[in-house]
């Protein structure tokens, strides 16, 4: 097992899903609560990457953030140091890629809450800010989770959009998905084994822990 590996890439899962959720909440209530047809547009890019391709999505975040264009150059005079093929730059497309799984899961959450309760709220002074704080969030906790857990999974599973971003920099940007995928050209089964083993076992943990939730006692889902 490459521990180095797994250690970056729950760093990576970690420090995505954070930022994730600190964009996806506000967005979310956005879409639900905000008025216009131009909502549509916006709910739409946001879901893009599920049907994108994932190396699509890392070519052209390899070529914004690269030399060629003046976005790509002003990051690299702000910071010092180019963002593709650094962790840095991996963390900004594991945030694009794994919007939807973060934003989703909020939307129909905190659609589902009664309207009469988001009414109620507004008419008693509760400002954006506090209608989501006080009200959308606690009621719609289990979809917080959902997007939480999602989030870092998908984030731990990605390949392609690490892989043209990030390429294989051990200690910097080789993950898990990159090591399986070497160890499985050098033929190198039984280390295949192993990460994969490892993978699935955290997929599998996260996702029954979503549903176990989210069951009372009496077995009959909430």
């Amino acid at each position: 097992m490459d521990w180095q590996a797994l250690a970056l890439t729950l760093k990576l899962a970690t420090v995505t899903t954070a930022i994730l959720l600190a964009v996806a909440v506000p967005l979310a209530a956005w879409l639900v609560l905000g008025r216009g047809r131009w909502l549509a547009a916006v709910e739409a890019l946001a879901a893009l990457p599920l049907v994108l391709p994932p190396t699509v999505l890392g070519f052209f975040l390899l070529v914004l953030l690269g030399p060629r264009t003046a976005f790509g150059r002003g990051i690299t005079a702000l910071l010092g140091h180019p963002l593709a093929f650094s962790f840095s730059g991996l963390v900004v497309g594991s945030v694009i890629y794994s919007l939807p799984f973060a934003v989703q899961p909020l939307v129909a959450g905190f659609a589902a809450v009664e309207p009469a309760l988001v009414d109620a709220a507004r008419l008693l002074g509760a400002g954006p800010v506090r209608l989501v704080r006080t009200l959308l969030v606690p009621l719609a906790r289990r979809s917080l989770i959902a997007a939480a857990v999602l989030s870092f999974l998908h984030t731990m599973g990605e390949f392609g959009v690490v892989l043209m971003l990030g390429g294989d920099i051990p200690g910097a940007t080789r993950t898990l998905s990159i090591v399986l995928y070497n160890q499985v050209e050098n033929f190198d089964y039984a280390a295949a084994n192993r990460t994969a083993a490892i993978l699935l076992a955290l997929s599998a943990t996260a996702l029954a822990a979503i549903y176990l939730g989210g069951r009372p006692r009496g077995g009959r889902r909430a």
